[in-house]
């Protein structure tokens, strides 16, 4: 089983960037955390950063994964795009978040990638991934 990690804009920024909002943990050692919690259930990964829409739609597009985990950051509120090209992969997709969104700025809200994915986790910080990487796993053996 094969998961694709895809950080979104500004995640190469964690540790920096308004460390009371995403903590003071860094993508690399979020990164650190998704491959160890990969082999701990017996996962292969392949984790990338982007801060452009169009490298987000053509790393999903080219994916060989059997499911993704995905922060799409700012993007999730807009990126019809990145929508489009997850509906269009029909892969199992969980949209995650480090911060709780449904608690912060109206805008933050509504998600238009939610709806095409199989579910949404928010607001467990870097846990948030493994809990998304657990949630894709679990879609994809029972699929079989």
């Amino acid at each position: 089983m094969k998961i694709l990690v895809l950080h979104g804009p500004n995640l190469n920024m964690l540790g920096k960037r308004e460390p009371d909002v995403y903590g003071v943990v860094t993508i690399e050692e979020i990164n650190q955390m998704i491959r160890g919690h990969a082999e701990d259930i017996d996962a292969d990964v392949e984790i990338e950063q982007f801060n452009s829409e169009g490298e987000i739609v053509s790393a999903i597009q080219g994916t060989h994964a059997d499911a993704i985990v995905m922060n799409p950051g700012a993007y999730t509120h807009y990126s019809i795009a990145i929508r489009d090209a997850v509906a269009a992969v029909k892969l199992p997709t969980v949209e995650v978040h480090l911060s709780n969104i449904h608690a912060r700025e109206e805008f933050r809200h509504k998600s238009v990638i939610a709806p095409v994915c199989a579910g949404q986790i928010s607001g467990f910080g870097a846990v948030s991934y493994l809990l998304g990487m657990d949630a894709a796993k679990s879609i994809v053996e029972q699929a079989r």
